[in-house]
């Protein structure tokens, strides 16, 4: 004999896995305003989206840190804390630091980074 769950049982296991399925992964990246802040910030000079310029592109970052739990903290002190780097031809140089202290903003153009 089968027995069958309560109906109030039923529908709060079906709306805890809806909640589950909306809420997903972190929300998607603004990708105008993470734009906008990597132009303001001169990020451009030396990243490209998809192609090499002088240092890694964002799609490769993007890889790289992939399924890492410490990427967005690894990549937020990379852009607030202006760490020295090696760039492809062999030079050193600091890091620049983004152009805004907006906690929002600076967790925008990570996830939108990581989403490429």
């Amino acid at each position: 004999m089968r027995t069958l769950l309560p109906t109030h049982l039923l529908a709060g296991a079906m709306m805890a896995a809806m909640m589950l399925t909306i809420a997903g992964p972190a929300r998607a990246a603004d990708a105008d305003a993470a734009q906008a802040l990597a132009k303001r910030s001169n990020c451009f000079k030396c990243h490209a989206i998809d192609k090499k310029k002088e240092t890694k592109p964002w799609k490769e970052v993007a890889a790289e840190y992939k399924g890492k739990p410490d990427a967005e903290a690894k990549l937020i002190k990379h852009i607030t804390t202006g760490p020295k780097v090696k760039l492809d031809d062999g030079s050193e140089e600091e890091h620049p630091i983004v152009k805004t202290k907006n906690e929002a903003e600076i967790k925008n153009l990570i996830s939108w980074i990581l989403s490429l």
